[in-house]
């Protein structure tokens, strides 16, 4: 059997570990997982080593410098691991005839349009880290004669991002159960994306042969505060959650108003909604069985969201993975 060998930079990261795991269930891959410690983007010479000595027919850059704020303040770094990293990894790809797949962001985008970004809409970041990520796009087309660009949104998984220190749900579960009153921002529109969901979705592109650029995010948009509630309603925890505008809250890096993707190109995930509920299970925040009374109580309407703990028996939800 022939294998398709593919590298995957940031293979440690929040998107990049569900990507290892999901082409690792596949037999027709042979993964080639690399760290920062194994090859640093940036470094050019490191990056050709690594692709050269084993050669993959794929490569896969999910490596990223993630801190949208810290971006702000250290724009050198952002657009040496973010442009300059994107384009030594695009070049060595060249050298070797594999296919690039670069890993970009919702925040290419202004915001200023109403309904979600689709893959013709013209790019315009608002922030360092989107202007690094957009110049790693324009570097990728440039550089690589084959090339996939993937645009992503909002991550969650459970890995957690490093350069965040986790991911926001975990953040908003572990503030809720200490009692903590939360403020959460209701008016900057966005589509939650689950890891696991998005690296799948991923090797399906890869599978099939996909190039050009396309967006990989869970269907349906939300505000921030409406996700923490979804969050915090289906691990069963009793939570005050106030929703505050984003002005209550400035930040260095500004975000956009409305950074939703949509797809013009491909058969959108699965809603938001049915991808938080099998993260909360992968992570025990819920049990199989939990899930599936939530999923009940939610068709029928039912405001009675109690914590559920471990007193059923556990079969399947229909719902969730």
């Amino acid at each position: 059997m022939n294998l398709n060998r593919v590298a995957i930079f940031g293979s440690t990261g929040q998107l990049g570990s569900d990507v290892v795991e999901v082409l690792r269930e596949e037999s027709r891959y042979e993964v080639i997982a690399l760290r920062h410690e194994d090859a640093d983007c940036a470094e050019p010479e490191a990056v050709r080593k690594a692709l050269q000595a084993s050669r993959p027919q794929v490569v896969i850059n999910a490596a990223a410098y993630v801190r949208v704020d810290d971006a702000e303040d250290h724009a050198k770094e952002a657009f040496r691991v973010n442009a300059v990293g994107t384009l030594n990894v695009a070049r060595a790809c060249a050298e070797i005839g594999a296919l690039c797949v670069y890993v970009s962001t919702d925040y290419v985008f202004d915001g200023a349009k109403e309904s979600p970004y689709i893959e013709s809409d013209v790019p315009n970041p608002i922030n360092v880290y989107g202007a690094s990520k957009l110049a790693g796009e324009v570097l990728v087309r440039q550089a690589a004669p084959r090339w996939l660009i993937v645009r992503v949104a909002s991550l969650f998984g459970k890995t957690g991002a490093r350069g965040k220190g986790g991911n926001f749900i975990e953040t908003i579960l572990t503030k809720a159960r200490r009692g903590e009153s939360l403020k959460v921002v209701d008016n900057i529109y966005i589509s939650p994306s689950y890891t696991r969901d998005a690296a799948r979705g991923l090797a399906s592109l890869v599978y099939k042969g996909v190039d050009g650029t396309v967006h990989l995010a869970n269907n349906g948009i939300c505000t921030w505060y409406e996700f923490a509630r979804a969050a915090t309603d289906l691990a069963g925890i009793r939570a005050t959650v106030t929703p505050v505008a984003s002005q209550e809250y400035p930040t260095r890096g500004r975000r956009p108003k409305n950074s939703a993707l949509a797809t013009e190109r491909l058969v959108p995930l699965r809603p938001w909604q049915e991808a938080l509920k099998a993260y909360l299970v992968e992570k025990g925040h819920v049990t199989a069985a939990g899930c599936l009374l939530l999923c009940a109580l939610l068709r029928t309407g039912c405001g009675a969201l109690v914590f559920l703990g471990n007193c059923l028996p556990a079969p399947v939800c229909l719902l969730c993975p």
